[in-house]
């Protein structure tokens, strides 16, 4: 069973004004085969936290320690995290020009493996994921996000989820700007990749709706930065129906 233990942490960035301290003390465990969602304001730290994870340069951890399976994150550069088991899928998937999506794909499981993938057994697994996400195979050959709606690269990320098989995912806002079906298919995709590896999941999201899908062990509150209350499933119910005020007050007082 993987870990991933979050102790203290603070996190900065630097604006026009100088510093700004965007996490302020954040404790966080996640163990293998759990769900763990975050919820919170815009501007509460809740990407500001994947980003750390992930080894974003534009963050200063300032205090504090993020450890997987005992190892010091912060002393790992973003692709040693990267091998270590650790993913992210973006909230804005980036586009790669002159990249093919075939390419991209093979060269980061070589990179994670340390070796190359059996061409027979990576074109099974390449299809039987494609299949899943309902992508056909126009998708192998287009560069890696050029041109993809909001949907298609959504899934394009959940593709990689499937076929690289970290230990830890964390999903910032995958929800965002999908429709219905979308939503449970990029859902589905998820679901899968954690049925058949154990990992364990950091959702990040504004709204309930993708929790219909994906259904978390634990809700964080995030709000200023730190982590306002703990619960249960039922707690984004809470959310949907109260809203964050009554944490936003007791903020601000």
């Amino acid at each position: 069973m993987s870990q991933l233990v979050i102790k203290n942490l603070h996190v900065s960035v630097e604006t026009d004004q100088g510093p700004k301290e965007i996490l302020k003390g954040v404790d966080l465990t996640l163990n293998s085969n759990e769900i763990h969602a975050i919820m919170g304001p815009n501007g509460s730290g809740k990407s500001t936290l994947a980003s750390t994870i992930a080894g974003h340069p534009s963050y200063e951890v300032t205090e504090g320690s993020i450890e997987f399976d005992g190892e010091d994150v912060l002393e790992m550069s973003v692709d040693e995290r990267a091998k270590a088991g650790l993913f992210l899928a973006m909230q804005y998937p980036v586009e790669i020009p002159g990249v093919s999506l075939t390419n991209f794909l093979r060269t980061a499981k070589t990179a994670i493996d340390g070796e190359a993938p059996s061409i027979r057994h990576w074109v099974k697994d390449v299809r039987a994921a494609m299949d899943d996400l309902r992508m056909g195979d126009e998708f192998l050959e287009r560069n890696v996000n050029e041109g993809f709606s909001g949907g298609e690269k959504k899934r394009a990320e959940i593709l990689q989820l499937q076929l690289l098989k970290p230990k830890f995912a964390i999903l910032d806002e995958t929800d965002s700007g999908l429709d219905v079906d979308a939503l449970r298919i990029v859902s589905e995709g998820v679901n899968h990749a954690k049925e058949s590896t154990g990992l364990g999941v950091l959702l990040i999201t504004h709204y309930t709706r993708i929790l219909q899908y994906i259904k978390p062990d634990k809700v964080h509150v995030f709000v200023d930065g730190k982590l306002a209350e703990t619960g249960g499933p039922e707690l984004a119910e809470r959310l949907e129906a109260e809203g964050y005020d009554r944490y936003l007050q007791h903020a601000q007082a």
